[in-house]
């Protein structure tokens, strides 16, 4: 069957456009080809690169995560965009991320009203992430959620992972959605978007794992993801 596509015909006119610039990304699948009707992507971020990359080129029914910053205007998106993206995280010259932001920022910021980006709040306002969260996952869409620590950067080998995706693993199951969860890790050196396996949201927490132990484990297969390679392998066989 095939799924819904969520965006309006102005922003796939836009990637249509976009995709004659930006070089395909090939999707690897460890489970069954593409993602089921819904379910939570976990991914490293690489910048722009993994969601650009996602949108383009991934299956249809996603819809992303982002910084609440992005979602709430042009001059909220421009001071983000210079002082934490560009300059705090992609280490650029902050004088130079002002400059640039000029012209980058509202072409930015239309994209992101095409891409229907979720707000992430660190607030008590995080709980209106989770529950439009929840109402996508009820509507067979994939959240495709970047939780990596970028404290540092966007980082090949990534340092561990914030739980905002844990709460909403636990809301959807305590409201009878027992959501898969896909470990992905984009390899930005040979365009390739590596999709782990489903595993259940009731199989990982079975045992009783922590909160922190959870996220270790599923940085730690992120990270492992990272170091596949495919060219020569048994496992591209079985999941190409």
């Amino acid at each position: 069957m095939e799924n819904k596509h969520n965006r309006k015909a102005w922003f796939r006119g836009l990637k249509k456009f976009m995709k004659l610039f930006i070089k395909k990304s090939e999707f690897t699948y460890l489970g069954e080809q593409g993602l089921g009707n819904y379910g939570i992507v976990l991914s490293n971020h690489v910048g722009t690169k993994a969601p650009l990359a996602f949108e383009l080129y991934g299956p249809k029914n996603i819809r992303f995560w982002g910084a609440h910053q992005m979602n709430s205007g042009l001059i909220s998106l421009y001071k983000y965009q210079t002082k934490v993206y560009y300059h705090e995280k992609k280490h650029w010259n902050l004088f130079l991320a002002r400059l640039f932001c000029l012209i980058a920022s509202p072409l930015t910021y239309l994209f992101y009203k095409g891409l229907r980006l979720i707000s992430v709040f660190n607030d008590y306002r995080l709980k209106q992430t989770l529950e439009e969260s929840f109402e996508a996952i009820k509507n067979n869409q994939n959240i495709i959620i970047f939780p990596e620590d970028s404290t540092k950067g966007y980082l090949d080998e990534l340092e561990g992972f914030h739980a905002g995706y844990y709460l909403l693993g636990n809301m959807c199951l305590k409201r009878g959605i027992d959501v898969p969860i896909y470990v992905a890790y984009y390899q930005k050196q040979n365009k390739r978007y590596i999709v782990d396996k489903p595993i259940m949201w009731s199989e990982i927490i079975k045992d009783g794992k922590s909160k922190q132990e959870v996220s270790k484990m599923l940085c730690d297969r992120c990270n492992a993801l990272g170091k596949m390679d495919f060219e020569n392998t048994e496992e591209q066989k079985e999941a190409e």
